[in-house]
């Protein structure tokens, strides 16, 4: 995406995932085509998803995966909490009946 979000929006974003369970879970194949088809989905209807990475061996590995994630469903960079990654994507006008998130 062209922007990255600001501190505070991050922490607001952060507040509204707290309650949100994983709605992706990447398995032990990575990152597939299905992965981000999933992902791009779950984006599409709530904005604002949790996705479950897998186990890897190092820390730089699991940033490498939700840097991964990030480019490829386009989405913006929330949180990474040890293995669960927070990503947003502000919905487009094809769902106008659903509320959109407004940032601060």
């Amino acid at each position: 995406m062209a922007y990255e979000l600001s501190p505070k929006q991050r922490k607001f974003l952060s507040g509204m995932a707290h309650s949100l369970s994983p709605v992706v879970q990447v398995g032990a194949a990575g990152l597939t085509e299905s992965v981000f088809a999933a992902v791009s989905e779950a984006l599409r209807r709530h904005e604002l998803i949790k996705v479950k990475l897998p186990k890897v061996d190092s820390a730089a590995e699991r940033h490498a995966l939700y840097d991964t994630l990030i480019e490829g469903s386009e989405a913006l960079r929330v949180a990474l909490l040890g293995r669960v990654a927070v990503i947003y994507k502000p919905r487009g006008k094809d769902l106008p009946d659903k509320p959109r998130i407004q940032l601060p």
